[in-house]
């Protein structure tokens, strides 16, 4: 059984309209992270939150070494660094204001909200992996969230 053209399954699914994450982690060679669009609340008992990153990703490795990371969720004026977290090669937290979290992992300054977790499982998921992860803390911050929809970057307003 086949399915849909890759590109047009890319842009029907990119009419679902997601918040924006940077999965973040401590390795051995200090922090690291990505962006996140692939990301959800799993359970609630015990509590747990999913997210998929690619299997090609440099930072993912990084990232789930220590076996914990923070989920921080990206406020409307935090466009930029949704794109620099996005790139490949950069120093990613140059300039970027942070402190650990109950796991250890970087919770970012100025984000919309934080879920620090504990990885329990990683399963191959075709051209991704699908992470799931058991909530230690979790915290909020005063704002609107970034939304990614078809491809570029927005506001919400309620």
């Amino acid at each position: 059984m086949s399915g849909p053209d890759p590109g047009q399954f890319r842009a029907v699914l990119g009419h679902f309209a997601s918040g924006v994450a940077l999965i973040t982690g401590l390795s051995d060679g200090g922090p690291a992270g990505f962006t996140c669009q692939s990301f959800f609340s799993l359970s609630l008992e015990p509590p747990l939150v999913a997210f998929a990153p690619g299997r090609t990703s440099t930072s993912w490795p990084r990232v789930s070494g220590s076996g914990s990371v923070c989920i921080n969720i990206l406020a409307a004026d935090q466009e930029a660094l949704a794109l620099t977290f996005a790139r490949r090669g950069a120093d990613k937290f140059a300039g970027v204001g942070w402190s650990p979290g109950a796991t250890g992992a970087p919770r970012l300054h100025g984000a919309l909200a934080w879920i620090d977790a504990t990885i329990e499982d990683v399963h191959e998921a075709g051209d991704h992996f699908l992470v799931t992860a058991r909530v230690m803390e979790v915290e909020s911050g005063a704002g609107t969230p970034l939304v990614f929809y078809r491809g570029g970057f927005g506001g919400f307003a309620p």
